[in-house]
């Protein structure tokens, strides 16, 4: 096997080189081909928010940058959708997808969630195809890192849609890296709902860790994603959820997260990291409770690249996923990931430029963000400064430590 021709670990980790020779090859999936994901103009999850993201990176040249490939992505075959998801599955996707008029409930075909339209087949194993792609240039050398922001369908289970996702294409470019002789994957899911589609699909599988942070799943679907669900009998303390709280905000979302990811992260040692981002945890989301800013949702991207230069040799994989605000702040999140993959970010602050808010303006009749930020105050309590029982944030954090860092040979209460 070779993987990642390209190991080399970046300087500044915090906001990384300016220096284009510098970066790590990247690949960016991008075609108005995966725009035909739609399920219909009332339903949350637009295509439109996959057009503004493109278009707000185009204006930052993000897609011309030396060191980046856009890729078109191809319809992922059955046999390659098959390794993660049942033949017959596959073969219902397909059925419906010719005849929108006979759904398939019983295996989430037809829902409120999950609505058939014509060529939902084709549509989704695009995205997927994307995802795999991805991993393919991973284990060839010819990408480090990549980024498909069309992807993170992380709801779809084996055998059934659910959560607006027809196929799990992280699912598929995990399986692709494994098959391809990786031994392990760190799969890091910061959407707002619970990643329980990638996280069932590896349940008993050692060689992937999945590590999700969302709301709980008391107050939010799927209902899923609780600190006891640790992973199969093969697979003790793969498995990792963070469960915290509604209306969390950025402070105690970020101690959440660096109490928990980067000590895992370490121990567990991957060669590859795959991240989904979706950006619905949003305090202006309609579809969560969380109160994260873009700030917040940037700062993740960029210590999950840290984190992949640390412990990866930069081999970093990220995807969309969740995001249902299509006009704030979908565009501005996932065009700070596209720049971060490509190892150079946008500046926090910098101005949305004049020619999106236009096109914004006019094509849809809405008013644009004037600036890449949220001007938040980005500060959060470190855990090392203590433990505080009477915070629900840190009961839950402490909750998953003590169900997985012993697994692991860490202490909960100190590493």
């Amino acid at each position: 096997m070779r993987l990642g021709a390209d190991s080399r670990t970046l300087t500044g980790m915090s906001e990384m080189s300016e220096n284009p020779a510098a970066a790590l090859p990247a690949e960016i999936v991008w075609n108005e081909s995966m725009l035909a994901y739609n399920f219909g103009p009332q339903h949350p999850m637009s295509p439109i928010r996959l057009e503004l993201t493109a278009r707000l990176a185009a204006e930052f040249d993000i897609l011309e940058r030396r060191n980046v490939t856009v890729v078109r992505p191809e319809v992922a075959t059955d046999a390659q959708l098959e390794t993660v998801h049942e033949p017959e599955y596959v073969r219902a996707v397909r059925k419906v997808s010719a005849n929108p008029d006979e759904p398939d409930e019983d295996r989430g075909l037809g829902t409120e969630d999950d609505p058939v339209f014509a060529g939902m087949h084709e549509a989704s194993a695009r995205l997927a195809g994307g995802t795999l792609h991805l991993a393919e240039s991973l284990l060839d050398g010819r990408a480090v890192r990549g980024v498909n922001f069309g992807g993170g369908m992380h709801h779809a289970a084996r055998s059934k849609a659910s959560g607006f996702c027809i196929y799990n294409d992280c699912a598929v470019g995990i399986q692709r890296l494994l098959d391809g002789g990786v031994q392990r994957v760190l799969y890091v899911d910061v959407d707002a709902h619970h990643g329980d589609g990638t996280q069932n699909i590896f349940w008993n599988d050692p060689r992937v860790m999945t590590i999700s942070l969302h709301e709980t799943g008391r107050t939010l679907f799927p209902g899923t994603g609780f600190s006891n669900e640790v992973g199969g009998p093969d697979a003790l303390g793969s498995a990792v959820n963070v469960a915290l709280p509604p209306r969390t905000e950025d402070a105690a979302w970020m101690r959440a997260f660096h109490a928990v990811v980067p000590q895992l992260a370490k121990a567990f040692q991957p060669e590859v990291i795959v991240s989904q981002h979706g950006c619905d945890g949003h305090a202006q989301d309609l579809l969560s409770s969380l109160r994260l800013s873009v700030d917040a949702q940037r700062q993740m991207m960029l210590d999950v690249a840290e984190l992949a230069d640390q412990v990866s040799g930069g081999r970093w994989i990220a995807t969309g996923g969740g995001g249902y605000n299509i006009f704030d702040v979908v565009p501005r999140a996932w065009t700070h990931l596209l720049a971060i993959v490509s190892g150079h970010p946008v500046p926090l602050q910098a101005e949305v430029p004049r020619p999106w808010r236009a096109y914004v303006h006019e094509r849809y009749g809405q008013s644009a963000p004037l600036v890449m930020n949220d001007d938040a105050r980005l500060w959060w309590r470190s855990w090392e400064v203590g433990y505080d029982p009477n915070d629900a944030v840190d009961r839950t954090v402490m909750a998953t430590r003590k169900e997985i860092f012993p697994l692991h040979g860490l202490d909960p209460w100190f590493d």
